[in-house]
């Protein structure tokens, strides 16, 4: 079947722009043309959800209490209704027990090749902008295909920021066809002052009929190739309009870190640094809605450079890896005796960064907490990346290596792998890595076979596009009880054009690209659980601890806990206090390389046929 005839038997859509994917070439200038892949590209399927993220505490038997000034309300945002129980028989669904349960604040995309049991709670770029409820919505990504309610296709009004800066540029000249034939569709070409940026960042943002609003946040791009791989989406609660419809912006130094109030500074400050002609229009909106309901921190870069010596950091938004230091500083893991806790890094392109950059720039801000002190363990730290047999067989085969970048052939890349060998494990979950060397005699093993059990994300064949950074209170390469500090969901991968590059002598620290991210702990849900308890100040002293504590466990294959769990089994967590589930893309135990094993890269050919019968050329 042609090229042709596959895009024929597609869906009618408003938009039919074939983007070659800008992301991860860290190393290229944003301007160079990208070739168009007329592949096969697999169709985008969606699961219809409601919007969860950031979900109330569920309780089951227990009506929610009044809540504190200081907690966000949950008024006039819709959520998910389904029951963490819905699908359990009656003989297991707990009677009296207040279950405080959290979904995933985070979850993964439809994946239209994988069974429909890999599928579970996921999001499909129809539940994204499928809604007829949107009015105006503004696309910050390399755009391809979105799909809009049929009646409202030609009604809603469509910013489309990119990064194709140059005339001659495919991409730019791409969306300027699609704007010729579609009215309400405008594209703005974002401010790239940096050679070697990109405008890499994944977010929509939706102004609805219904006077809300809502932030999404991604690690997708437009384009149906990305949409047979695996991705994350961070969705906000419908955001109301603030009661006294105040422009006013609290102070960032009166919001704390995690709060809605401090994730709307953050965002407006992103947004401005695009310029006023270029999205005033939209910060002049969403100053008028309420963010109080969100419970994230926005980690995000924008090109420039900022002095940290300078710069007041609770008054003023840090980008970068700064940023995410700064929000890390303020998170209190929970640390059990005697085990160290694990880091692991997943993205789909490692540029060349150097060992100098990672072990004291990028490691080090990674590895921060709050009460840091000389007894604190360092924690271990992995680095999640495909093998040429993991992208063999993946459902797209080697076509799915063009979305996946590390390369291999120089002298520094080289050095550079020495030093990350030891860290890299493997996408799915452990497959033989396929006897591997340069040239046409590369090849790659399609006898892999994928590890299974309890902690199967079922995405093993889903090559990973989406990039996490996700702190384990302790290994994840052999503890299957492990609980997790933190997680990030980001559009940034591996590379300093991304997080910056090391702090000057002056103290300046040079972004070059547009990257946006969130990062989640249970930290987050654990204050509302000690306001909600009713106690006064002398009698909450009284409660314990482990009683008031929140924790955020590893989920697989679905976003909700304890599906399926006794009541005894339900009964025994629910005492340890709110717990808050997080959606795995990977298995869990983790498994390392081999000694002879090596990533995939795109950048060198494979004679072998794939699982779809083809070999990869460069």
């Amino acid at each position: 079947m042609s090229n042709e005839q596959r895009y024929a038997k597609r869906r009618r859509t408003d938009i039919d722009l074939r983007i070659n994917d800008e992301d991860d070439v860290a190393e290229t200038p944003s301007g160079a043309p990208k070739s168009v892949n007329g592949t096969h590209i697999a169709e985008v399927e969606s699961a219809s959800r409601s919007s969860i993220s950031p979900p109330p505490i569920r309780r089951v038997t227990t009506a929610c209490r009044n809540e504190s000034k200081d907690v966000p309300s949950q008024e006039g945002v819709v959520h998910s209704q389904h029951s963490a129980y819905s699908s359990l028989p009656d003989s297991t669904i707990p009677q009296s027990v207040p279950t405080d349960t959290v979904p995933s604040p985070i979850q993964l995309s439809n994946v239209s090749g994988l069974p429909a049991a890999s599928n579970v709670d996921t999001v499909g770029l129809k539940d994204l902008l499928g809604d007829p409820l949107i009015k105006e919505c503004w696309l910050f990504n390399y755009l391809s295909r979105k799909q809009f309610d049929r009646d409202v296709r030609g009604i809603v009004q469509v910013k489309v920021v990119h990064g194709s800066w140059k005339k001659e540029d495919l991409n730019r000249l791409y969306i300027e066809e699609a704007v010729k034939r579609y009215p309400n569709v405008k594209a703005v070409t974002a401010y790239m002052p940096e050679m070697y940026g990109t405008h890499h960042s994944k977010m929509i943002i939706l102004i609805r009929h219904d006077e809300t609003a809502q932030i999404i946040i991604l690690t997708g791009n437009f384009i149906p190739q990305d949409w047979s791989m695996t991705q994350a989406v961070w969705r906000s609660p419908l955001l109301p309009l603030q009661q006294h419809h105040s422009h006013h912006t609290p102070d960032s130094q009166s919001s704390p870190i995690g709060s809605g109030a401090r994730f709307k500074c953050n965002i407006l400050s992103y947004l401005r640094a695009y310029g006023s002609s270029k999205t005033g229009t939209l910060v002049a909106q969403l100053q008028a809605y309420d963010f109080t309901s969100i419970r994230a921190a926005l980690v995000a870069s924008a090109p420039g450079k900022q002095n940290l010596r300078n710069i007041d950091r609770d008054r003023e938004t840090l980008f970068g890896w700064p940023a995410l230091k700064h929000v890390l500083a303020h998170i209190s893991p929970f640390r059990r005796e005697q085990q160290q806790p694990h880091i692991v890094m997943q993205v789909s392109s490692v540029a060349s960064v150097g060992e100098k950059w990672l072990s004291t720039t990028f490691f080090p801000a990674l590895s921060v907490e709050k009460r840091l002190t000389a007894a604190t363990k360092s924690p271990y730290i992995s680095l999640i990346f495909p093998t040429a047999g993991e992208i063999h067989e993946s459902i797209n085969g080697y076509e799915s290596g063009s979305s996946v970048h590390m390369r291999l052939q120089s002298t520094a890349n080289q050095k550079q792998l020495r030093f990350l060998k030891p860290m890299l494990c493997h996408w799915a979950g452990g497959s033989p890595e396929p006897s591997h060397a340069t040239g046409s005699t590369a090849t790659a093993d399609n006898t892999s076979q994928v590890k299974t059990g309890k902690g199967d994300a079922m995405r093993s064949r889903a090559a990973p596009h989406i990039k996490s950074y996700i702190r384990f209170s302790s290994s994840a390469l052999n503890d299957e009880e492990t609980t997790i500090d933190w997680a990030m969901m980001t559009s940034a991968n591996l590379s300093t054009q991304a997080w910056g590059g090391p702090e000057s002598a002056s103290g300046e620290v040079r972004v070059c690209s547009y990257e946006i991210g969130v990062v989640v702990w249970p930290g987050l849900w654990e204050k509302e659980e000690k306001h909600q308890s009713g106690a006064s100040n002398l009698d909450k002293k009284k409660v314990s601890d482990e009683r008031r504590r929140a924790s955020m466990c590893p989920v697989f294959g679905r976003d909700e806990l304890d599906m399926g769990a006794t009541r005894e089994e339900i009964e025994e967590k629910d005492r340890k206090g709110v717990r808050v589930a997080l959606r795995m893309p990977y298995n869990l135990p983790l498994t390392t390389y081999t000694a002879n094993e090596t990533p995939w890269c795109a950048t060198e050919p494979y004679n072998e046929r794939d699982c779809l019968g083809r070999t990869w050329n460069v």
